[in-house]
């Protein structure tokens, strides 16, 4: 069994860490889009396309019926589109 001999090095400055995160935090926070994203997450700077479902479609334990209107990560919009899952617009 390996062990690890690294020595751990105390926080320096843990007040700035703390502010460090919450403004991740807050950045994260105002950038969510209006409707939850569903399937794979966004990629940095990506902005989620709506799609329009034509057929039911089950996604991470959640039921969408025809006609639902889903918001997505712009690969997953067109990998929906190429398999028939979205109407036409």
């Amino acid at each position: 069994m390996a062990t690890n001999t690294a020595k751990k090095t105390p926080e320096t400055d843990t007040a700035a860490t703390t502010e460090d995160t919450v403004a991740a935090r807050t950045e994260r926070t105002a950038r969510t889009p209006d409707k939850e994203v569903v399937g794979p997450p966004l990629a940095l700077g990506q902005e989620p396309q709506t799609v329009t479902l034509a057929h039911h479609l089950d996604i991470e334990d959640k039921s969408f019926m025809p006609g639902d209107e889903i918001q997505v990560a712009p690969a997953y919009a067109r990998h929906l589109h190429n398999q028939g899952f979205t109407t036409r617009t």
